[in-house]
Parts: C-alpha cells; structure tokens; sequence
C-alpha cells in the first residue's frame, strides 16, 4: 500500500495522485507540485489514504510543499492575467482573421500557456511575444 494524497487543478478537473512526503495536508489544503508541465498550485481533494501499488501510475510525483499566502495571491493574480490573456487572444485572432478558436489560456505558479483548436500562426505568436 502506499500513501498518496489526491489533487486537483480546475474546479471540475481530474484527480491526480501525489506522495504528500510528509507534509501534513487534507481535504482543502492548497498544495506546491511538480507535474509534466510545470510547478502548478493544486488543492487537496482526498486523502491521505493508502492506495495498492497497482494503482498508482508510476513514478508517484511528490507535494513539494504546503501552499503559502503568497502562492494564493500568486494563483489569483495569474487567473486575473489568464483572463486578459484569453481576451487578447480573442481580439488577435479576430484582427488576423484566423480560422481558429482559442479554448483555454491555462497558467502554472510561475507562467501561462495559450491552448487553440488549430495550430497557431506566426503574426500571432510575433504579437503575443512582444507584449501587444
């Protein structure tokens, strides 16, 4: 059996097993991760029970740590700047007439990605990298 800890990302999201590596975390608590795309912010949503070996997709990923106030306002300040984001996609996309549809501009602890059914066009990934 091993111990894990479930976390979840988005609201309605997947649940993804961690190895809380002695950290004191529960239902509720928010949480530092390392995941194939980045240092994300998780909150606990089950756990910590233990779970047979067969279960777990292997390697078991560890919690880094217990989120702080600071990595809280960090994750605020990066859904206020994802929205924007998603804004300006919207209006980029329409000026450049691409026949495209942005779905999702989705953000890490520390950076932001854009997501689009389409892949993107270079005018567009020109302006999203100069700030514009």
């Amino acid at each position: 059996m091993v111990c894990v800890v479930g976390v979840r990302f988005k609201k309605a999201g997947k649940i993804y097993y961690f190895d809380p590596n002695g950290h004191e975390v529960g239902p509720g608590t928010g949480v530092i991760v390392e995941t194939a795309r980045g240092t994300e912010y998780g909150e606990v949503v089950v756990g910590p029970k233990s779970v047979p070996a067969d279960d777990i997709v292997q390697p078991l990923k560890q919690v880094l740590r217990a989120a702080t106030s600071e990595d809280r306002h960090q994750v605020e300040e990066n859904q206020k700047k994802a929205k924007r984001a998603f804004d300006i996609g919207l209006a980029k996309i329409a000026a450049h007439n691409l026949p495209m549809k942005l779905v999702d501009v989705s953000t890490l602890l520390t950076a932001a990605r854009w997501f689009s059914t389409s892949p993107p066009k270079e005018g567009l990934i020109s302006e999203n990298s100069s700030g514009t």
